[in-house]
């Protein structure tokens, strides 16, 4: 496919995980393509790479106005960068709510901002946000983590009426438990962490883990030409966690 030929794309937090997925697709469907990220890396396939805090005004702005230069111009903006927290309300300080919501919630104002002069000269301009299925079902010990995807999804949805005006889609996808990096590290910190998987595997009604890849997909989908009806949408890939209630399988 070639969905993306003379696109230019950034993608936040592309250094690894779904936001690297995303990167790599993008760029295989003919997008120009550069990532920010903390620690970058090298993500091949001709993708630009550039380090920058999303918690930074300064590094933002630097970071997208030299990617803009780098790529012609900027097209689609995939807001990703993102950080995990456990624990219930009791469990977390206020530095550390804090920490959370600048990430989460600040860094996809911050990336925004930067980016929107560059958005509106784009003949196809598209924002794709990473929230969570946290962001619309209670999950335990999820506390602060939910509370700054929630911030996430309505975010999105101002965005979208702001800039629908100007051309610019807004959309967000709602991804499940996924298997990332931020996810292995909970499941190496787990007692039993074989059995932690399972847990968390179990929870989604597909039996499994969600993959970087199927979420890059849906991203793909939302940012591309085929999505240009579809604005202020909340794209769920969760292994049907959100909306559906399946029997329990009668024992044997």
């Amino acid at each position: 496919m070639s969905r993306f030929v003379g696109l230019a794309a950034l993608v936040t937090g592309g250094g690894s995980g779904i936001g690297l997925a995303t990167a790599r697709l993008l760029a295989s469907e003919g997008a120009r393509v550069a990532v920010l990220d903390l620690r970058p890396g090298e993500p091949g396939d001709g993708i630009r790479a550039y380090a920058a805090d999303v918690r930074d005004d300064a590094s933002v702005r630097a970071a997208v106005r030299q990617a803009g230069e780098d790529l012609g111009g900027l097209d689609v903006l995939v807001n990703n960068a993102g950080i995990g927290a456990a624990g219930t309300v009791e469990d977390n300080p206020d530095e550390e709510w804090h920490r959370v919501f600048d990430v989460n919630v600040l860094g996809i104002v911050r990336t925004t901002r930067a980016a929107l002069p560059l958005l509106r000269a784009s003949r196809h301009a598209a924002i794709v946000n990473t929230c969570s299925i946290a962001a619309t079902a209670g999950l335990p010990q999820r506390a602060l983590y939910s509370a700054s995807k929630g911030a996430v999804y309505s975010l999105t949805l101002a965005m979208a009426a702001d800039h629908l005006a100007e051309g610019i889609r807004v959309t967000c996808v709602n991804p499940g438990t996924a298997d990332t990096p931020w996810v292995g590290r909970l499941l190496d910190a787990a007692d039993d962490p074989e059995a932690e998987r399972a847990a968390l595997e179990a929870r989604q009604p597909m039996g499994r883990l969600v993959t970087a890849e199927e979420v890059a997909a849906a991203i793909a989908y939302l940012a591309s030409p085929q999505a240009g009806a579809t604005a202020g949408t909340a794209l769920a890939v969760d292994g049907g966690m959100a909306g559906l209630r399946l029997r329990p399988s009668p024992r044997t």
